[in-house]
C-alpha cells in the first residue's frame, strides 16, 4: 500500500514539475494565457470589492436613518424617560435621545427668532420627542418597519415618523449590483473555462507526435492527460494570484480619492481592497476553472486522436 502511494505521488509530481517547466519555457504565450483569465477573474472580484465598500459605507449612513417619536400632549417627563428606556432596550436599537417639551421649546425658540411671540402662549405646544436610531443591521426596510410598529405601540404615543425612502433605494441597488455580480461571475467563469480550454486543445495539438510516441510506448489516456490537466490547475492558480494583485493595486490607487471625495462631504471613509480570504476564493475558483476548461479540451482532443478511432 505504502508502495502504490510513493508511485502514485511520483507520478504526479513529475507531472506538476515538468508542465511547470514546460509553461516557464514558453514564458510569453503563459503570461498572455494567464493574463487573460486573470482579467475574466478580476472583474467580479473587482464587483465583490465594490459591493463589501458601499455595504461599509452604508452601515455609516444608517446614523443618518432615525424615527422620531412624537408622544402625546401632556405625557409627563418621568413617563417620557421610561419611554426612552424600553425603547433602548428594544432590539435593532442603537441609541435613544429624548427632547423633552421644554428642550423642544428652548430650540424651537433659539432657531426661529419668534421668542417673543412663544413667550406669549398660555401653554407648551409641544410634545416630548424620543429621536431612535437604529442599528446598521437594523438599517433596512422590513427591519425599520417593524420596529416602526413596535414604538408605536405604546399608548402614549401620537405619530411615529420614518424617512425610509433613501434606505429602500440603497438596498435595491445593493440587490442590484450583487445579482449582477454574481451573473457576470457566472459568464466571465465560462468565459474562462474557454480559453483554457483552447489553450489545452491547442497545446495537444502541437504536441501530438510527443503524445503518439507515449502512446506507443505504453502510455494510457490517464498518463497522457495529467500534465494537461496540470496545466490546466497552474493557469488558473497564477491567473487567480495575478487578478488579486490588479484589484489590489487598483484599490490603493483610488483609496486616496475616496477619502478626499468623503472629506468633502464631511465624513471620513477608507476604500478596503480584496482581503486575504478572497484571495484563497479567488485562487480556488481558478484552479477549479482551469481543471474543468483543461479537462474539457483533453478529453475531447485525445479522445480524436486515440488509437482506437483511427
Amino acid at each position: 500500500m505504502a508502495g502504490r502511494i510513493v508511485n502514485w505521488g511520483t507520478r504526479h509530481g513529475h507531472a506538476l514539475v515538468s508542465t511547470a517547466g514546460h509553461l516557464a519555457r514558453h514564458r510569453v504565450a503563459t503570461t498572455l494565457t494567464v493574463l487573460a483569465i486573470s482579467v475574466a477573474l478580476a472583474l467580479p472580484l473587482a464587483l465583490n470589492v465594490v459591493v463589501s465598500n458601499i455595504r461599509t459605507a452604508g452601515g455609516s449612513f444608517a446614523d443618518a436613518i432615525g424615527l422620531s417619536v412624537y408622544l402625546a400632549p401632556g405625557t409627563s417627563e418621568q413617563r417620557a424617560r421610561a419611554l426612552a428606556a424600553s425603547a433602548r432596550a428594544r432590539e435593532g436599537v442603537a441609541s435613544v435621545t429624548l427632547i423633552t417639551a421644554a428642550q423642544g421649546l428652548a430650540q424651537l425658540r433659539k432657531q426661529s427668532g419668534v421668542g417673543a411671540a412663544l413667550d406669549a402662549l398660555p401653554d407648551n405646544p409641544l410634545p416630548a420627542v424620543l429621536e431612535v436610531r437604529p442599528t446598521t443591521s437594523a438599517a433596512v426596510p422590513s427591519r425599520l418597519d417593524a420596529l416602526r410598529a413596535q414604538l408605536a405601540a405604546a399608548p402614549e404615543v401620537e405619530s411615529v415618523q420614518l424617512d425610509r425612502d433613501w434606505a429602500v433605494r440603497f438596498h435595491a441597488i445593493i440587490e442590484l449590483v450583487r445579482r449582477g455580480l454574481w451573473i457576470s461571475a457566472v459568464l466571465l467563469a465560462a468565459g474562462a473555462v474557454a480559453v483554457i480550454g483552447n489553450t489545452i486543445r491547442l497545446e495537444i495539438a502541437s504536441r501530438g507526435a510527443e503524445i503518439e510516441v507515449t502512446r506507443l510506448v505504453g502510455g494510457s489516456n490517464a498518463f497522457v492527460r495529467r500534465p494537461f490537466l496540470y496545466a490546466g490547475v497552474l493557469y488558473g492558480l497564477a491567473a487567480g494570484l495575478t487578478a488579486w494583485i490588479i484589484v489590489a493595486i487598483a484599490g490603493g490607487a483610488l483609496a486616496g480619492q475616496a477619502q478626499r471625495l468623503a472629506a468633502a462631504y464631511g465624513g471620513s471613509f477608507a476604500l478596503h481592497g480584496p482581503s486575504a480570504r478572497e484571495l484563497g476564493m479567488l485562487l480556488g475558483a481558478g484552479a477549479v476553472l482551469g481543471w474543468l476548461g483543461a479537462a474539457i479540451a483533453a478529453g475531447r482532443q485525445l479522445s480524436r486522436t486515440s488509437p482506437r478511432r483511427q
